[in-house]
């Protein structure tokens, strides 16, 4: 199930970037008191007692501005809105509200979504009798808070978190994998999805950036159910010109999200971009089953060396995921796309391979005698056990004396050995350390 998503909005410099940064931990959106410095969405992954969601930071709303900045903001706003599971609408507590806040209301309740009314800036121990005046949008009991004080943020989150349990997610089907294809403009994900399918179900241009939205496809191969998210280019900022193309950006890490397995799909005319590795580390971040797709291999002029060539300056760029499998295709003749299609029901399947506790720890104590843990001052890190606690992404824990010993090259080392022997081909895996009072185990 993908994470909820919460968008927060509001007209510019009513303290959205500093609430954002705050709830995110670390400071991620720009923040200056000069209205409108927040042009682009922001996302960051939050979680609250439990509850895991994604909130998104949008650019200042001025409603009736016809400057081509704020139309666009407004615009980008929109379809944070659209997008949102529930929003935070923002407004100046120093102040009553404005004509500004009124048009934006009545644009949140059109939206038919949960809206949470917050009134920030309240800085002292009273709350302003102008708080009142926000009870006239029509949205409910106004919330106060602080940003800069983190007064409030607590009540606030709970308020947040219980719509969750008012979302309607849509039930997902079993034995089913949903597979993302992600990559920049015109690297041929919707020519892929075309030709798997065998018909023409998405558009497909050689104008970079033709698909807008993630388009979801299902369909059945063997006996094996598919969903393909057909998702928009992730361009670099430097190159978004055209408002709508920053939508898009959302649109893609919603459906890496939402997927089992992502298709990171290279134009094999072109190589490993840097923004390749940006879309590859989008997927790696979020825990996501990965296949790097090298598509329009047809189009490469070949000799005996081109392909070891090529994986070794693909694996060289995209170093950091080494436990991927690269294959070169093409989308036109239709080359390798079967094979393809095995390789995505194998990766689904290693990362939600489990291994038992016994095994894991017959494998770890042997790594541990051809090398031993590191030692600080002399004291060496101890290795109590390992168990693994989850699938998608595999994640072990490891119980240890000292946490500040397991230093990241030997736990590195430990998930080497782990590959050794499951493999765990295409999923990253996740190592976690958990430290334990000595006295317990010797």
């Amino acid at each position: 199930m993908s994470k909820p998503i919460v968008a927060v909005v509001g007209r510019p410099n009513v303290g959205k970037s500093t609430f954002f940064n705050r709830i995110a931990g670390h400071r991620i959106s720009i923040v200056e008191d000069t209205p409108g410095v927040t042009r682009d969405r922001v996302y960051a992954d939050v979680s609250w007692l439990d509850n895991e969601f994604v909130m998104i930071d949008t650019g200042g709303i001025e409603p009736e501005s016809t400057d081509v900045i704020m139309a666009q903001m407004r615009d980008q706003a929109q379809v944070a809105i659209d997008t949102a599971d529930v929003i935070i609408f923002m407004v100046d507590g120093r102040v009553s509200y404005t004509t500004a806040d009124e048009e934006i209301a009545m644009m949140l309740r059109r939206s038919k979504k949960p809206i949470m009314l917050v009134v920030n800036k309240i800085d002292g121990s009273e709350t302003p009798d102008t708080i009142y005046d926000f009870y006239n949008l029509g949205l409910g009991e106004p919330l106060p808070i602080s940003s800069v004080n983190a007064l409030g943020l607590g009540d606030l989150l709970d308020a947040v978190i219980e719509n969750f349990k008012d979302i309607d997610h849509e039930e997902e089907e079993e034995d089913v994998i949903k597979v993302a294809l992600i990559g920049k403009p015109n690297a041929g994900k919707s020519s892929l999805v075309n030709s798997f399918l065998g018909e023409n179900r998405v558009i497909v241009s050689d104008v970079a950036g033709t698909t807008r939205d993630a388009i979801d496809t299902p369909f059945e191969r063997d006996g094996q159910k598919y969903v393909l998210i057909d998702t928009a280019g992730l361009r670099r900022k430097s190159r978004v010109n055209e408002n709508i193309e920053r939508y898009s950006v959302l649109r893609a890490l919603t459906a890496i999200e939402r997927s089992d397995v992502c298709l990171i799909v290279v134009d094999a005319t072109e190589g490993v971009t840097e923004q390749d590795k940006k879309v590859a580390g989008y997927a790696h971040e979020a825990g996501k089953g990965v296949i790097i797709v090298v598509n329009k291999w047809d189009l490469i002029d070949k000799d005996n060396f081109t392909y070891k060539s090529a994986e070794a300056k693909v694996r060289n760029e995209l170093a950091f995921m080494t436990y991927a499998p690269i294959l070169f295709v093409s989308a036109l003749t239709k080359q390798r796309l079967n094979k393809l299609l095995e390789k995505v029901v194998h990766v689904s399947g290693q990362c939600n391979l489990r291994v038992s506790t016994g095994l894991l720890n017959d494998i770890i104590n042997e790594a541990i005698l051809l090398n031993q843990p590191p030692s600080d001052k002399g004291k060496r890190l101890k290795i109590y056990y390992m168990t693994q606690s989850s699938v998608n992404p595999p994640t072990f824990i490891t119980f240890v004396n000292d946490k500040e010993l397991a230093h990241f090259s030997y736990m590195r080392y430990l998930e080497n050995q782990i590959r050794k022997n499951f493999i765990f081909e295409g999923t990253p895996i996740v190592m976690k350390v958990r430290q334990k009072n000595s006295t317990m185990f010797d």
